[in-house]
């Protein structure tokens, strides 16, 4: 994961990444997969505290999706969560449950869900 994909970074805080993917252009898929989302499995919340997730928001316009993901730059990384993914058989249920209500972005590499995106402006105010 190169530095293009991380917000600013304070030393001792959380790091942000933002990631986007499309949802199926279907009402009742999207009404669905709302409501997953209101009782995610306590194995897949289990499973992102265990990688160094420390907050994660998920935002919806219309099909496209927006998650803001802080996490604990010291226990996680990409790869790492990527091979715990692939080896828990839970989050592997998880995951392709997930896709059928999941579509890639166009911009989307084949055989990846979840994309970073490159931060383009950051603001705080002085002190804060």
């Amino acid at each position: 994961m190169s530095a293009d994909h991380t917000l600013s970074r304070v030393p001792g805080e959380p790091v942000r990444y933002a990631l986007a993917l499309d949802l199926a252009d279907d009402p009742l898929l999207i009404a669905e997969y709302e409501r997953y989302h209101q009782a995610v499995w306590p194995e897949v919340l289990a499973h992102l505290q265990a990688q160094g997730v420390t907050r994660m928001d998920i935002y919806r316009l219309g099909t496209r999706m927006f998650m803001l993901m802080e996490v604990d730059p010291t226990r996680y990384t990409p790869e790492r969560m990527r091979q715990a993914s692939e080896n828990d058989p839970v989050i592997q249920r998880w995951e392709e449950l997930m896709w059928t209500f999941q579509r890639p972005t166009p911009w989307t590499p084949d055989g990846e869900k979840w994309v970073f995106m490159k931060p383009v402006f950051e603001w705080s105010p002085v002190g804060s």
